[in-house]
């Protein structure tokens, strides 16, 4: 397992957890309804986040929430562009969050160091963009598409699958010239995945680090654990947090969130005592 993410001018340790905040620039998000799709508001909530403690920003412009609609590459320029261009002074990497290459090439021109990508550079023509760049990426596995990912998905071993996924796609990726250290994995919690399946992946999640890459995992107010405790999506904030510790436990270095503050305040409990287990961390 490499040390560092490498994403651009950004070299992003991996010996502690990060935590990457949510900005969704969309009308139909599941977890926040549009607030964010004014550029102000966008901007504001970003330099929250960073306050809060993001070590990263993804930003994205089309919701890709169980049956909603495909929006046009013109269209998620149009939202994501703007934030972007004002958030250029901020000191923490700026991913977006899209599967188009023409998407992918604006946000690249902009500068920015991650691109976040749920069809894993299936798009024709995403891996030519991020083989001509040298910024971080994230490929995600994910069964069908979001208009159809949940009508009944199967599996008759969901991890080996998924690994599986992830590790062709990896390859894929290589031989495009994407370098290793570039590339970070993503189960793909929720998409095209029954609870069971969700479920069964965080409690395997360690089987997945033997792919040689930083795990990312996003389970941040997710229907799977409006599932496991009967709350609606405005009411999953404790799910959340815990989701992202056992996340952490099981060996994922790149949780994406939309509660920073709380996600950031218990890592550092878990943080602190890890620490003080190891003798080596200890004051003499």
């Amino acid at each position: 397992m490499t040390t560092h993410w490498h994403c651009g001018r950004f070299q992003l340790p991996l010996d502690r957890p990060l935590v990457m905040g949510v900005i969704n620039v969309t009308p139909d998000s599941f977890s926040d309804g549009g607030r964010y799709l004014a550029v102000d508001r966008a901007v504001e909530h970003a330099r929250q986040l960073i306050a809060e403690g993001a070590d990263i920003l993804d930003i994205g412009g089309e919701s890709t929430r169980p049956g909603a609609s495909q929006v046009s590459p013109a269209a998620q320029i149009e939202r994501v562009m703007p934030v972007l261009q004002a958030l250029r002074d901020v000191a923490v990497p700026l991913s977006v969050d899209t599967s188009e290459p023409e998407v992918m090439r604006a946000a690249l021109d902009e500068g920015v160091a991650i691109i976040n990508d749920v069809r894993a550079l299936g798009v024709p023509g995403a891996l030519a963009q991020m083989g001509r760049s040298d910024c971080g990426v994230v490929l995600m596995h994910m069964q069908g598409t979001p208009q159809t990912m949940q009508i009944d998905p199967r599996y008759d071993d969901v991890v080996r699958e998924v690994g599986d996924f992830l590790r062709a796609r990896r390859d894929e990726a290589v031989r495009a010239g994407v370098a290793p250290q570039r590339i970070a994995l993503d189960p793909g919690f929720g998409f095209g995945k029954r609870s069971v399946h969700n479920r069964r992946l965080l409690a395997h999640l360690g089987d997945l680090q033997a792919l040689g890459h930083p795990l990312l995992v996003g389970l941040s107010r997710k229907a799977s654990l409006g599932d496991m405790t009967g709350r609606p999506v405005e009411q999953r904030l404790v799910a959340s947090v815990v989701a992202a510790l056992l996340a952490i436990q099981a060996g994922a270095r790149i949780v994406r969130v939309h509660d920073v503050a709380e996600t950031r305040d218990a890592i550092s409990v878990w943080q602190a005592v890890q620490d003080a287990g190891d003798d080596n961390a200890l004051p003499s």
